[in-house]
């Protein structure tokens, strides 16, 4: 499997140490700077650190230091530098204004090649993405947890139900469509809401009886064996393709 991408904005010593942590974790790392010589020299210092640290036995990861060092690739367009990555880090210095500027453009050449990105006003623990994906996560847990559905009937609801219109628009849009506006959704909707959002139980531990119950449903109906997941797996990123192709051609018609 090709390893992911990972794009470092910046060269100087924050920079590198981030290059250097994700080469140890096996990723593909485009190390970006306006200078040429600038990340010359920042490759050949990451070059005798990690030396120094595969010496010393201190190596983080798996890999050894010259498969760590042939992860790493210098580029001096941002453009290039962002392109196919999945996951982009600052290390530009402590310069709100430069800061700002590099912000701006890379927001505009990720949505020129065609992703989506968003801004956060302030930083919160979790991205944006994973705080909604386990509001649902526990949710189903504890609606298994306390025997009112399957875990595969639980899977259904979402595959087959919720999850079809949130691949094309999200919660809010979703109430804003349901009623005559946002306004008018709260004003039908907020007392019902507000009565189901007050059963909602703890937290879940993620662990014990009902860790047992779903990881057996979820193994009948996919084996914990290698083959099996990985056909599986392939079988979910080809639908993700087909579905992000189909979005593609919605957007254009």
């Amino acid at each position: 499997m090709e390893p992911s991408q990972v794009a470092i904005i910046g060269s100087g010593l924050i920079g590198r140490s981030w290059a250097m942590v994700f080469a140890a974790g096996g990723f593909k790392v485009k190390l970006y700077d306006i200078a040429q010589q600038q990340l010359t020299n920042a490759l050949e210092n990451i070059r005798k650190q990690m030396k120094e640290l595969e010496e010393s036995g201190f190596l983080k990861g798996a890999l050894s230091a010259e498969q760590q060092l042939a992860l790493i690739s210098i580029c001096t367009d941002l453009k290039a530098a962002v392109e196919g990555a999945t996951f982009i880090q600052e290390c530009t210095p402590e310069n709100l204004e430069l800061k700002k500027k590099i912000f701006e453009r890379t927001y505009a050449l990720m949505k020129k090649i065609g992703q989506s990105p968003v801004k956060l006003n302030r930083e919160i623990e979790g991205f944006v993405l994973n705080r909604l994906q386990y509001a649902v996560i526990s949710e189903a847990w504890r609606l298994v947890g306390e025997g009112l559905i399957s875990p595969t009937d639980l899977d259904l609801v979402m595959s087959d139900g919720l999850g079809m219109r949130y691949a094309f628009i999200g919660p809010l849009e979703t109430m804003h469509l349901n009623a005559e506006g946002i306004s008018n959704y709260c004003e039908r909707y907020r007392e019902g809401m507000r009565l189901v959002l007050n059963t909602f139980g703890p937290v879940p531990e993620f662990s014990g009886e009902i860790e047992q119950k779903i990881s057996q449903a979820m193994s009948e109906k996919i084996p914990v064996v290698p083959k099996v997941l990985d056909a599986r797996r392939k079988w979910r990123d080809e639908c993700l393709t087909g579905l992000a192709k189909l979005k593609k051609q919605m957007k254009s018609d």
